[in-house]
């Protein structure tokens, strides 16, 4: 069974190219893998000699391929060779075969004889090589250090790089200048031998020189032939499908190539050469040009035409292409764009120096000769065998140019059938006229000439339904305060800064007094430096000082050591600062301990591995004077909870063990309660606030951009929301990923540096593979310059395209929030934002990460068919308008808190007494509960104040069982039973809904089918299969709230004071399954139903919620609408607008939904609450608000124009319904919203606060 599994391996050559094989890697060997490729990957049917290397070895031809470990992401090397000596290929041989005896003692001369046979086949490249870097004298600019690059990146070969720039520096130029151009003995044109070889003297486009260095090349051109290769492509192809007794030339020849076709290569090699001889001039190709070289050609017997130049355009229209529009050149790239352009135009396109042609080194045009010339002829081969397939082998040496153009014409191109398909796929989900107006211009524009770019183009048809003008900031610059040393100085003029702004000055003299302060300022406005500055500026003075810099993220933590280690690198003092996290090594982590004054970790380092080691860090605990903590705001909801209560465990070891007292530091974005929240957060009773922003601020453009407002698009009535949003799109043209997919293409296309922030990992990856093939179709030589950046990533490809970004190798970004922090990925023009980010304040903090520098941006929102996306669109004014939210949490969260307090108990000794202070009121109760479940034990004798609680419980390291970025410690293990691995860890209250037996699971694209759901070992086996359908489960959930059995309760003094009769009381949730739907994918139709047994699932929560008056529901069963259906959609609507006043994600709370087979009593009431176990404090803190929630619910319902029971995805339809969105009665949650704000209305006596919703009500009538 093993011989039967594939595996999939990936070969790459020098120059580029790259494949993948599929193939049995149990009996297959290297020879075997030779074969395909020669008949599959044409560098290796170009190649009549290569060799295969992995991480530098070349491997032996008998080898199997599942004897050399290959993991995913690494990849073989093709290298070719020209046999030179058949003894030593022949002693070499004989020696590779009795390799296998070899002894550990000769594995050192191996290598060697390995690495000399590696040089000797790369005899020609380096002869290439050094034309390379001496033309550039001439016509461009390439460095030994640039070829030494590549080759050691292929290769692997470490020190030996210095060899191979040394041996191929040594050659001379001008020796070879004064050869022919050698034809017979090559591995493709030599292009930069040609290159070297013109002259730009004369007027005439092909002045005598140049012209006879054209017909040398092409009349070396003669056949549709792997360069190096004596046999012709047709003829190889002949002969494979017939045998040796196949079809061949009638004169002996060894070449089947009709005229026609000799002439369709020669047409190419001058199209190709005659583009690079054009861009070395910075021009244009134009088919004035091209008439005006070929009329020179035919002088010297080369009979072409522009005939033959429109042909190439119909077989290969991916690489040859001609336009009416100047601007619409990419010959950079895999493209050849002819502009057609009169004789009088001529010298205008020319001479235009806003659209010359940007020059590029020789290596750049030779590499896109090479990549266009192999893409040419695989092009013309697989068109070749679709003729073959259709007509016969016999008919090769008889089809004509007529054939193989009526073909292509039938047959679209000849592109791989692979990219056909899934080209036709992708474009074929919509109707032509729901095309977008593709833009296939790749001139540079401005981020303020992109606004009108857009709406002549892609969103010509009205989804630009505002554009707000975010005017620009002038900068407050303050001078360096006298309290900062010398060197301190000298540190900041190294890093280019002679002036401060005036939030930093600021901080500088808090810092400098040993206050606790947070900077609460802008994006981009410099906050690094305000804590940088001053905990250098001690850390330098006194020597046995030291600092703790917390990040939510280990990205943050590399930026912000590269950037300390920047400024550092005069100073005299030894700082010793390093990264502290879960990446760094054990050795690492010793010297660290040992040696560092600034330590930068993360949360998730203190808890785990600091705190309950804290004796290990003595040294730097006891001099703590600084402990930083950056990016604040991304400390909130349970995240937020657990770090706050580390941060209790650490000022508590600090005081009670090592005496120290540090100060706090906090950086945050503008929010609305910086303050609060940051005392909250470290439980400090003063802190200072520094907001007045000096920094500058450049003007930005922000669009809303709205896919649904198009006049033809279609408004789904319903949706499934099993299926997620990717799904649910089905891919249309006049779909949000897709409308950002092309936004994206259109910044790429014009030169504008674009993050497209995405929700979702899934979201990031359709995407990235949407834009590419927009930018095949429009601009190819831009496919690779975009990626995707998420978690999930190994540290490393991340660490890669964050340095590839900023350095300016990448030109779009389709990330996840991993990049709203403030990671340094240098200059940004544009954020594209698909869908509401869950905050205003994460909203701005994306569109932030643009216009740094002072220079001007575009931000685009583009919405979903959500309700709250649709709301904005709606009301703009309710966006740009409205104030940034505040951050939350509860450090009083009892399951947390208990979680942390068996930690600190570890670590030391509790004490009610002394400890109150740092973990609050609750913590009493919470010793006492502990105790009881047996983590704790106490000292009878000792009174309850005075007592000393010690740790007893059963785990040697309670931190394990405590994850802080979730609440959950329970967790079902998802296995992939066949590479017996972890795919993913799911938490408890989760996990029945994605896996049970017979689920259908995703995992990083892929379907899986679980096998066997384990109760007790909390695992489930899974396997993955190409399933045409999902799965559904048939659930419904019960939310029973404690002292929730009353109707409006008596006045107190805390209801007046919030102005809402709401409630926010501890619940218990209860799930329960009892079936699922197998669903057919594209039409979901449910084409089976299975029972399913499930213990059900319950947890103690938090809920927030407010009664519905009898008389509301009486009048609302007299129009005989639907109370259930209405209550349902009332629910839907309060969530929905919850993230316009509290920062939350949608997935933290939840309505309660009633089960369309449930004909139980439900209860009459509006209510949300906490998914998480115990609750995180979102329902608390959204029962204030609720009356204010229920007037923006009411104006949301009635803005709506959509018609039907059921309501819209614009309305009352939500994605986070567990019932799917049944039992949905629109107008009927209309009346109960408006009764409930009657109701509350009269309850208090007053009409202030309820203005709007007469408004409303007005608008409803009208309706």
């Amino acid at each position: 069974m093993e011989d039967c599994d594939p595996r999939v391996i990936e070969v790459r050559t020098i120059t580029g190219e790259s494949t993948s094989v599929s193939v049995p890697t149990h009996s297959t060997t290297i020879e075997d893998l030779k074969l395909l490729l020669k008949q599959s990957f044409l560098p290796a049917s170009n190649s009549p000699n290569f060799h295969l290397f992995f991480k530098g070895v070349k491997l032996r031809l008998q080898s199997r391929i599942s004897a050399h470990l290959i993991k995913r992401g690494e990849f073989l090397v093709l290298v070719p060779f020209t046999k030179k000596d058949p003894s030593r290929t022949q002693n070499y041989e004989q020696y590779e075969t009795s390799s296998t005896c070899l002894n550990n003692s000769s594995i050192s001369k191996f290598a060697d004889s390995v690495w000399s046979n590696v040089m000797q086949d790369l005899s020609y490249l380096r002869a290439t090589q050094d034309n390379a870097t001496l033309t550039t004298q001439k016509v461009g600019t390439f460095s030994p250090g640039d070829r030494t690059e590549t080759v050691g990146r292929d290769f692997s070969l470490g020190d030996t790089k210095e060899t191979v720039a040394g041996t191929s520096s040594s050659c001379s130029f001008e020796a070879k200048r004064k050869r022919d151009f050698d034809f017979d003995n090559r591995m493709g044109l030599p292009y930069d031998h040609i290159l070297s070889t013109f002259q730009f003297r004369g007027k005439d486009v092909l002045e005598d020189h140049n012209r006879e260095v054209f017909v040398k090349v092409l009349k070396s051109v003669s056949c549709l032939s792997a360069p190096g290769f004596e046999l012709c492509l047709l003829l190889r192809k002949a002969n494979f499908c017939c045998g040796a007794m196949g079809v061949g030339p009638k004169d002996g020849s060894s070449c089947l190539c009709p005229e026609w076709l000799k002439m369709t290569m020669k047409a190419f090699a001058f199209l190709n050469i005659f583009s690079a001889f054009l861009h070395l001039q910075q021009k244009k190709i134009t088919t004035t040009h091209l008439e005006e070289a070929l009329n020179q050609l035919g002088k010297s017997g080369i009979k072409l035409s522009m005939k033959d130049i429109e042909h190439l355009s119909i077989l290969c229209p991916k690489v040859v292409r001609f336009s009416e529009n100047e601007m619409d050149e990419a010959s950079l790239g895999d493209t050849l764009v002819i502009i057609n352009c009169p004789t009088q135009q001529k010298d205008q396109v020319d001479d235009n120096p806003k659209k010359a042609r940007k020059r590029l080194c020789v290596p750049k045009i030779v590499s896109a000769l090479k990549r266009r010339e192999t893409a040419f002829k695989t092009n013309m081969l697989r068109a070749v065998q679709s003729f073959v397939s259709k007509y016969g082998v016999e008919m090769i040496t008889e089809f004509s140019l007529e054939d193989l153009l009526l073909l292509m014409k039938d047959h679209g191109t000849a592109a791989s059938g692979s990219e056909a398909k899934r080209t036709r796929r992708s474009w074929a989900a919509s109707s032509s006229d729901s095309d977008p107006i593709k833009c296939r211009e790749t001139n540079p524009l401005l981020p303020m000439e992109m606004v009108e770019h857009l709406r002549k183009g892609v969103g010509s048809r009205g989804q630009m339904v505002h554009v707000e003008d975010v005017e620009a900031r002038k900068a407050t610059y303050v001078e360096i305060p006298n309290q900062l040393s010398e060197n301190m100085r000298c540190a900041l003029k190294s890093i280019g800064i002679t002036k401060l702004y005036s939030h930093q000055a600021e901080s500088i003299q808090s810092s400098l007094a040993g206050k606790n302060f947070v900077v609460a300022t802008m994006t981009s406005s410099g906050k690094s430096l305000c804590y940088n500055l001053t905990v250098l500026e001690v850390l330098s003075q006194n020597l046995s000082t030291c600092a703790l810099y917390l990040f939510p993220t280990k990205a943050l933590a590399q930026d912000q050591l590269r950037a300390l280690l920047d400024m550092t690198k005069g100073f005299d003092a030894s700082l010793n600062i390093g990264i502290y996290d879960g990446d760094t090594s054990q050795k690492d982590r010793t010297w660290l301990r040992d040696n560092a004054r600034l330590l930068i970790t993360n949360p998730d380092m203190l808890h785990i591995s600091i705190l309950p080691h804290h004796e290990r860090f003595r040294r730097i605990l006891s001099n703590l004077r600084f402990v930083v903590i950056d990016e604040a705001h991304a400390y909130k909801g349970a995240f937020g909870c657990h770090t706050a209560l580390i941060i209790r465990r650490l000022r508590r070891l600090c005081s009670h063990v090592y005496g120290s007292d540090p100060s706090f530091v906090f950086s945050t974005a503008t929010s609305a309660n910086p303050l609060e929240h940051c005392m909250e957060l470290a439980n400090l009773r003063t802190l200072e606030l520094i907001q007045n922003d000096g920094s500058p601020s450049a003007r930005k453009l922000f669009i809303l951009w709205n896919p649904i407002a198009c006049p033809n698009a279609a408004t789904q009535s319903s949706m499934d929301a099993s299926e997620s949003t990717v799904e649910n799109a089905n891919f249309r043209h006049s779909s949000p990923i897709f409308n950002v997919s092309c936004l994206l293409a259109e910044m790429v296309q014009h030169g504008l540096r674009c993050i497209a922030f995405c929700k979702s990992r899934k979201l990031c990856e359709v995407v990235l593979s949407y834009t590419r093939e927009i930018l095949q179709d429009t601009a190819p030589h831009l496919v690779d310059s975009i990626c995707a950046y998420r978690a999930g990533y190994v540290a490393v490809d991340r660490r890669r395209i964050e340095r590839d970004f900023f350095d300016g190798k990448l030109c779009g970004i389709a990330a996840t929030n991993a990049l709203e922090l403030g990671i340094d990925v240098g200059h940004i023009d544009v954020t594209l934002h698909l869908g509401f980010p869950g905050s205003i304040a994460s909203l701005w903090q994306q569109a932030g990460r643009a216009g740094r520098r002072e220079r001007s941006s575009l931000a685009v929102y583009v919405a979903f068919e959500g309700p709250l996306d649709q709301y904005f669109m709606n009301h703009p004014k309710k966006l740009f308008g409205s104030p940034i939210e505040c951050c939350h949490i509860d450090a009083q969260n009892r399951q947390v808190l208990e979680q942390h307090l068996v930690c600190a108990a570890h670590e030391h000794p509790l004490s009610l007494l002394y400890d109150e202070k740092y973990f609050g009121s609750g913590l009493s109760g919470a010793l006492l509960s502990l105790k009881t479940r047996g983590y704790l034990s106490s000292d009878q004798s000792f009174d309850s104040s005075a007592k000393v609680w010690n740790y007893m419980g059963h785990e040697k390291m309670p931190t394990h069982s405590v994850s802080i970025r979730a609440i959950e410690n329970v967790r079902y293990e998802v296995i992939d039973q066949r590479k017996d691995e972890v795919l993913e860890e799911i938490e408890e209250s989760k996990a029945f809904f994605q896996v049970y037996e017979g689920a259908v699971y995703m995992h990083q694209g892929k379907t899986y089918l679980v096998k066997k759901l384990d109760l007790s070992n909390k695992t489930a086996i899974c396997e993955e299969a190409d399933l045409k359908y999902y799965t559904r489960t048939r659930d419904y959930t019960d939310v029973h709230v404690n002292g929730g059995d009353i109707a409006y309760p008596v006045r107190v003094s805390n209801i007046q004071l919030s102005k809402t009769t709401a409630k926010a009381n501890t619940c218990k949730v209860t799930t329960n399954w009892f079936g699922f739907y197998r669903i057919w994918r594209g039409s979901n139709q449910i084409f089976d139903t299975v029972e399913l047994s499930l213990p059900s699932y319950s947890y103690n929560s938090q809920a927030v919620w407010i009664p519905v008056p009898q008389s509301v529901k009486a009048a609302v069963n007299k129009k005989n609408f639907d109370f259930r259906g209405g209550l349902h959609a009332a629910s839907h609507a309060v969530l929905n607008v919850v993230p316009l006043r509290i920062i939350c994600n949608l997935s933290d709370m939840a309505p309660e939904c009633p089960n369309p087979h449930d004909s139980r009593y439900y209860p009459e009431r509006i209510l949300l609450y906490d998914q998480h176990p115990g609750g995180i404090g979102v329902s608390v803190q959204v029962q204030p608000l609720f009356t204010e929630l229920l007037i923006a619910a009411l104006q949301l319902l009635t803005s709506c124009y959509c018609s039907g029971d059921a309501g819209c995805p614009n309305c009352v339809q939500s994605f986070a319904c567990h019932e799917y969105n049944e039992v949905l009665h629109k107008d009927a949650a209309i009346m109960i919203i408006k009764g409930v704000l009657d109701a509350e209305k009269s309850y208090f006596g007053d009409s202030s606060g309820f203005s709007q919703v007469d408004v409303a009500d007005e608008h409803f009538q009208s309706v």
